[in-house]
């Protein structure tokens, strides 16, 4: 049970891990981000141009609800595709995002890839050998 355990700390302690488990947390939070900008921004101007209340609700009935005065003898069966068109939607939106996001930190990466390294420090030695040329080009002359 040990070595489970250890096995476990090591894998869960990796960078790779920690990263993944940073994006899943991220990832969330901006998936509701985007279901709110689509149902609470983009659908009222939707529903505006449909005429309705958007597309959210649109369904088709198979069978209708049965009742007998208030009580509900039989549910209604019913597609609904508006709520999966809703959900195509937000998917677009959040690939979209994402694709943005990365495509910036990637030109970020890029410009920190092509910067040139700055030169290294010379070491002691080619120091003192350089004021050692220095002046023997100075005796010379």
């Amino acid at each position: 049970m040990g070595k489970f355990i250890s096995d476990f700390k090591a894998f869960a302690m990796k960078g790779n891990v920690i990263d993944m488990a940073v994006g899943v947390i991220i990832g969330g939070a901006f998936g509701k981000i985007v279901t709110s900008l689509v149902n609470d921004i983009l659908m009222p101007v939707i529903s505006l141009v449909t005429g309705g209340d958007g597309y959210k609700n649109l369904k088709y009935v198979i069978t209708p609800e049965v009742k007998d005065g208030s009580t509900v003898i039989t549910q209604e069966v019913a597609v609904n595709y508006g709520m999966f068109i809703q959900n195509i939607v937000d998917f677009l939106i959040i690939a979209f995002s994402i694709f943005v996001a990365l495509r910036i930190i990637m030109k970020f990466k890029k410009k920190e890839e092509e910067a040139p390294a700055p030169a290294p420090a010379p070491s002691k030695e080619e120091v003192l050998l350089t004021e050692i040329r220095d002046l023997l080009k100075q005796k010379q002359q």
